[in-house]
C-alpha cells in the first residue's frame, strides 16, 4: 500500500514538472512573439506631408498655382485620383485610391497615371520616393491626403477666402494682426473700443497711426505694418 502511494506521488510530481516546463515554454514563446511584433507608430501626418511633399506639390486650400510648378496641387491629385478610380462599390473608392497612390509613389510609371497626355508631358512622371519615405509614413500621408483634400474642405476654404477678399482692407488687417484680441468695435475690453478711439481722435488720425506704429501704454508697436496698411487700419477704426 505504501509503495503504491509513493508511486502515485512520484507520478504527480513528474506530471507537475512537465506542466511547469510547458508553462515556461509557452510564456517564453509569447514574450518572443510580443517582442517581434512591429511597434505602433503615431505619425503627425500634416507635418509628414509638409516635409515630404511640399517641395513639389502645393498644399494650400484653395491651391496656389505657379508657372514653374513641379507637380499638380495636392487637392488636384486627391480629387483626380478619387474620381478616376474604377469601382462599383462606393465604399471601396477611397481604399482603392489609397492603394493606387501608395503603389504609384514607390513604382511610378506613365502607363499607370490617370493624367492626360499634356499634363504628363508638362510635369513628367514623378520620381520614385521609395528611398525617401517609409511604407508607414506613406500610409499616414495618403490617409491624411484623402481625409483633408476633399471637395467639401475646398468649398469651405474657398468661401472663407472669398469672404476675406470682400472684406475692407482695414478690417482684414485688424483681424490678421489680432487687434480684436484687445479692442472691440463698441465694447471696452483690454483697450478702448474703436468707437471711443474714433470719437476722441477723429480730428487727428495721425495720432492713431503713431500709436499703432510705435505702441502706447500696454499696446505693443506694430512696426511691421507699412504706411498703406497703417492708413487702411486707421480708416477702418475711424469708420
Amino acid at each position: 500500500m505504501v509503495s503504491y502511494i509513493l508511486s502515485l506521488n512520484n507520478g504527480l510530481i513528474a506530471l507537475q514538472t512537465k506542466m511547469l516546463k510547458l508553462t515556461c515554454i509557452l510564456t517564453f514563446a509569447l514574450l518572443m512573439s510580443a517582442c517581434s511584433e512591429k511597434p505602433i507608430q503615431n505619425f503627425d501626418a500634416e507635418k509628414l506631408i509638409q516635409n515630404k511633399c511640399s517641395s513639389c506639390h502645393n498644399l494650400d486650400l484653395p491651391p496656389k498655382t505657379y508657372e514653374d510648378e513641379k507637380a499638380p496641387p495636392m487637392i488636384a491629385v486627391a480629387l483626380h485620383v478619387k474620381g478616376f478610380i474604377q469601382t462599383e462599390n462606393e465604399s471601396l473608392r477611397i481604399p482603392k485610391a489609397k492603394e493606387f497612390v501608395k503603389d504609384y509613389v514607390f513604382y511610378p510609371d506613365r502607363s499607370k497615371a490617370f493624367c492626360d497626355k499634356k499634363s504628363l508631358d508638362d510635369y513628367g512622371v514623378m520620381p520614385s520616393q521609395k528611398n525617401k519615405v517609409s511604407a508607414d509614413e506613406l500610409d499616414a500621408i495618403v490617409t491624411y491626403m484623402f481625409e483633408h483634400y476633399t471637395q467639401e474642405n475646398l468649398t469651405k476654404e474657398q468661401a472663407i477666402k472669398n469672404k476675406l477678399a470682400a472684406m475692407p482692407k482695414g478690417k482684414l488687417l485688424a483681424i490678421r494682426n489680432n487687434c480684436l484680441g484687445c479692442h472691440r468695435v463698441d465694447i471696452e475690453l483690454v483697450g478702448p473700443s474703436f468707437h471711443s478711439i474714433a470719437n476722441k481722435y477723429k480730428t487727428s488720425p495721425d495720432t492713431i497711426k503713431e500709436s499703432i506704429k510705435n505702441g502706447i501704454g500696454r499696446m505693443p508697436a506694430f512696426k511691421k505694418l507699412n504706411e498703406e496698411e497703417l492708413d487702411a487700419l486707421v480708416s477702418f477704426i475711424l469708420s
